[in-house]
């Protein structure tokens, strides 16, 4: 995230305003945290564009994807399945975020709020856009199919959110095992994964794998606290958790029969990322271990004024640019519908198809880049606007609403079977849930807290 400093967004253009934050950082800063953190984004949402195969067959839009159309992409997740990176980097901001406010004596409300501002700010016009696309499309006789797997599509990114909010919710309880216990507290972790993936696959208890979203997330998490204490610093020390979980990686897919693809795959009755296993931990210890081992020389190249104010530029609206990656794909795929299924009537996975990623990658860019110049203020105000300072209640609740509403949107969308044509439910609870985090009913002036 960026540094904090009196310069705002609409101060000066965007690209000024990050040199002058980026001048602003203070010396002692991991620069590198807040790089992975816009790397991992940056590789997310290539990842999710570059895996889209919509495309007109006999007249129909289809909206498939090349890991069921060409299974070999499965190797592909391998590289880009980086979330569990983006939790890596959040484990050691939300480490030295608590810190710092357990020096300061803030309370938890006070520092929940300022973590959680950040995350949900970007994601009211969302829910509200698609809340509204799909009342609107409703009337005019759209039909149900196509907004349900429109907005489907859209809202699968919101489901990063719900878990990642919750772990926010739980870390300076988290940190507090990790100050108690040490590395033993990853370990234990990581062995309730193991029990939990074996009583699943093995033990005639399919439902209990759920519980994994609770040890693989807050596991990986973990690894952030590990980074933090100096358990990989170093090459040698960082290739070697690398190498151990790009090892057990390999034994869980071809010696245990875990799924080759690290995402969900349309189709196929196990997953690794839905619910998560013990291969996803595996894979962020590998991606986490290799990253890190670079760690010193990119520090170095992070020094320098243009990479750096790069990175702050980013990192400025990352939410936005994560949330919103997916409509302006849609939103894309709708506006070459209506051009008469211009660039949608390449075979999926053949020759010319693959030469004109680039240009389909480019055009979602360039969308994408209309919605952040709508909405990333909203994202840059949550961070350099007044302090929440909420009751912990209050971060909790908000909290708690937006994970109750979010899932059932991006599993199954906004349109429901009713005269509206739409979920109102989970859409309110994810609003509500936000309002109280976001629109506190006091603030008071403060510096912005975290890292």
């Amino acid at each position: 995230m960026p540094p904090d400093a009196p310069a705002r967004p609409s101060d000066a253009g965007a690209w000024a305003t990050a040199q002058a934050l980026a001048r602003a950082t203070p010396p002692g800063r991991n620069r590198y945290v807040d790089f992975l953190r816009a790397f991992s984004i940056f590789v997310v949402v290539v990842g999710h564009w570059l895996m889209a195969a919509p495309a007109i067959d006999r007249g129909e839009l289809t909206l498939s994807d090349m890991l069921s159309i060409a299974p070999w992409t499965q190797w592909l997740t391998w590289a880009f399945q980086v979330m569990p990176l983006f939790f890596i980097v959040g484990g050691y901001s939300n480490a030295v975020s608590w810190e710092s406010a357990r020096r300061a004596g803030r309370p938890y409300g006070q520092w929940l709020g300022a973590r959680l501002r950040r995350l949900v700010a970007p994601l009211i016009p969302l829910v509200m856009l698609w809340g509204g696309i799909g009342a609107i499309a409703h009337q005019l006789g759209v039909s149900p199919e196509l907004i349900q797997l429109g907005s489907q599509v859209a809202l699968i990114p919101t489901w990063f959110l719900a878990v990642y909010v919750m772990v926010v919710v739980a870390a300076p309880g988290t940190h507090w095992l990790w100050r108690r216990y040490g590395i033993a507290s990853f370990w234990g972790l990581f062995l309730g994964a193991v029990a939990v993936d074996f009583a699943g696959f093995f033990g005639g208890l399919p439902w209990l794998r759920w519980v994994n979203y609770a040890f693989v997330w807050l596991g990986v998490h973990h690894l952030g606290y590990v980074w933090h204490a100096g358990w990989m610093a170093g090459p040698r020390r960082a290739l070697t958790w690398s190498a151990g979980g790009l090892a057990l990686l390999f034994g869980l897919v071809f010696a245990a029969g875990y799924p080759l693809a690290m995402l969900t795959v349309p189709g196929e009755e196990v997953s690794n990322s839905r619910p998560p296993t013990l291969a996803l931990l595996a894979l962020g210890i590998f991606h986490g271990g290799l990253v890190l081992a670079l760690e010193a020389p990119a520090r170095r190249w992070l020094e320098g004024l243009r990479p750096w104010a790069a990175t702050v530029l980013v990192n400025g609206t990352i939410m936005t640019l994560y949330l919103w990656h997916v409509t302006a794909m849609v939103m894309l795929v709708a506006i070459a519908q209506l051009l008469g299924g211009v660039g949608l009537g390449l075979e999926p996975g053949g020759a010319t198809w693959w030469l004109s990623r680039p240009a389909w990658i480019g055009a979602c860019a360039v969308l994408l880049l209309g919605f952040m110049a709508m909405f990333g203020r909203l994202e840059a105000g949550a961070r350099t606007g007044t302090d929440a300072g909420l009751p912990a209640w209050q971060a909790v609740a908000g909290a708690v609403g937006i994970c109750a509403g979010i899932p059932t949107l991006a599993i199954g969308g906004v349109w429901t079977a009713s005269e509206i044509g739409i979920r109102v439910w989970p859409i309110l609870l994810v609003l509500l849930g936000a309002s109280l985090v976001v629109a506190p009913p006091a603030q008071r002036r403060g510096p912005a807290a975290g890292a």
